[in-house]
């Protein structure tokens, strides 16, 4: 089975002519995207390894071996750069991984099937799971708090979800 990949950034584009990049990194701090090791890209074709230059407001500055000219970063523009799943820590008691969430099975509180967790969004005012309803093509996004989502066994593969009333009258 191949390893799960979790996306930690992307490569924005070209700094300076030396050769250095502006990488999106969606790691906490963003320096951190380098503690992983070499990164590759969506396919795992090419591996690079990361060196931090220093972090400004538009993204993380590095250097990647082997990139010595602005050519040769610009080239990069839009990379995406991936590590396995099993590179990063452990997530801390109460936090998960949004790759770790997608395909558990949702559940309702009695234990019944309701669907399956095909994403994590977040639109600025938290993080919503896209779960797909058994049976269905629609989604529904259930807001990923504690009384939307009591339980999270990631050991089993499913989360409890309380679905929020519907608007079923449409009256006010």
């Amino acid at each position: 089975m191949t390893p799960k990949r979790i996306l930690l950034g992307r490569i924005a584009g070209a700094h300076g002519i030396r050769g250095e990049v502006i990488i999106h990194a969606y790691t906490e701090p963003p320096e951190n995207i380098a503690a992983y090791g070499p990164l590759s890209d969506e396919v795992g074709a090419r591996t690079f390894e990361i060196a931090i230059v220093h972090v400004t407001a538009k993204g993380v500055v590095a250097r990647l071996a082997g990139v010595s000219d602005r050519t040769a970063a610009e080239a990069l523009k839009g990379v995406d750069l991936y590590v396995d799943r099993d590179r990063l820590p452990a997530a801390a008691e109460g936090e998960y991984y949004h790759a770790d969430l997608i395909g558990m099975a949702a559940v309702d509180p009695a234990g019944q099937r309701i669907g399956e967790v095909v994403a994590v969004q977040n639109f600025g005012a938290g993080d919503l799971l896209e779960i797909r309803l058994a049976g269905a093509r629609q989604t529904e996004l259930i807001p990923f708090t504690d009384a939307h989502v009591p339980e999270v066994d990631v050991a089993a593969r499913r989360v409890v979800v309380v679905l929020p009333p519907t608007d079923v009258g449409g009256e006010e």
